[in-house]
């Protein structure tokens, strides 16, 4: 499966209504990505351009696409970045696969 970075920002009145009434969100989360047949990997908060983070793994695109307009649908996130992530060992093949490949950069014409 592969694995997303979803960064998130809430808005004030979301803000507003978690400092009023403090609830832990990872089990919504951890239920949406069960929904889709991924998983919640990680789910923390941050200082930053983004009020918090969450890594997950999901069957491909579509799926995942369609948790994050589940998630953005309330209207409680202001901002959201998702991030697809790529494995070492994905990585390393993609290195030995470009190590093998060339490609001519446009010439300038005269």
């Amino acid at each position: 499966m592969t694995r997303y970075l979803f960064q998130f920002s809430y808005t004030p009145e979301a803000w507003a209504a978690l400092t009023a009434n403090p609830v832990d969100r990872r089990p919504a989360i951890q239920a949406l990505a069960e929904k889709i047949g991924g998983r919640l990997i990680e789910f923390s908060y941050a200082f930053g351009d983004y009020d918090g983070v969450a890594i997950f793994e999901a069957p491909n695109e579509t799926v995942m696409t369609a948790a994050i307009l589940a998630a953005i649908g309330p209207g409680h996130l202001k901002a959201t970045k998702t991030t697809v992530l790529i494995s070492v060992e994905q990585a390393l093949e993609a290195m030995q696969t470009a190590g093998n490949l060339s490609y001519q950069a446009p010439a300038a014409q005269r």
